[in-house]
């Protein structure tokens, strides 16, 4: 409703926003009391909440399978609509070697530093944990960031082609989990100041450190498909207009 410009339709979309997250703050409240206080996650609970993670990421997979196959379905065999060529004719790629490639390099730094912070707390350097942990905060803020700011200066938009559609819905998507995982990154930080976690009982933020590195695989796939082989097209352009300056 919200997208075609229904009436209410921005109402029901923030409601919906914010009963989603009420939801998931009252169900994160309630595992931490379970796991932290109330000692309800022995070692056989958590093999169940480890598997069913690990499901999850799975479920996860598979949506990126499926906007990655309509983008090679589009870009492997364009069709005449959109003018037999890839990308499309009129179509400004991005350049990767720009806001892409420094979000790449954001993303595996503060994929690093989640995994140091992992280590740390493991080893009983509580100072390093927190320090990782904040660190993969700021990274993680400063990738969507400059995604957003990468959308607003973008010549193209969600309707423009087939390029747009798949174009904003693998990087949306990927930006979307950004934020969750940013959000999960967050509590569990937050549990370590407030001395949550120990070195051996930190299931929540061993599952919000796994979540990160899955967040990794989608981006470079984007990267190396979507912004590199889409901007094939933008190389193509900075030569055109290099041959006309010398001309």
């Amino acid at each position: 409703m919200y997208f075609h410009g229904i009436e209410n339709g921005g109402s029901l979309l923030s409601l919906g926003f914010i009963l989603t997250s009420f939801a998931m703050i009252f169900w994160f409240r309630d595992v931490i009391l379970e796991g932290t206080f109330l000692g309800n996650h022995t070692k056989q609970v958590q093999r169940g909440l480890n598997l069913g993670f690990a499901l999850f990421i799975v479920s996860e997979v598979m949506a990126f399978f499926s906007v990655f196959w309509g983008f090679f379905h589009a870009s492997l065999s364009p069709d005449i609509y959109v003018g037999s060529n890839w990308p499309p004719l009129g179509i400004d790629a991005l350049n990767p070697f720009a806001i892409p490639l420094l979000n790449t390099l954001l993303l595996l730094s503060s994929g690093a530093f989640i995994t140091y912070s992992h280590h740390a707390l493991i080893n009983g350097n509580r100072s390093g944990a927190i320090l990782g942990a904040f660190l993969t905060i700021v990274l993680a803020i400063l990738f969507t960031g400059l995604q957003y700011y990468e959308y607003a200066e973008a010549g193209f938009t969600f309707a423009d082609s087939v390029y747009g559609t798949v174009f904003f819905a693998s990087t949306g998507l990927h930006g979307m989990h950004v934020a969750v995982g940013t959000i999960f990154i967050i509590v569990g930080f937050v549990r370590l100041v407030l001395y949550h976690l120990t070195s051996d009982h930190h299931l929540g933020f061993e599952s919000a450190i796994l979540y990160w590195h899955f967040v990794d695989a989608p981006w470079l796939s984007s990267f190396l498909a979507v912004y590199s082989w889409g901007g094939a097209q933008y190389k193509q352009i900075q030569i055109q207009k290099i041959q006309t300056m010398m001309v």
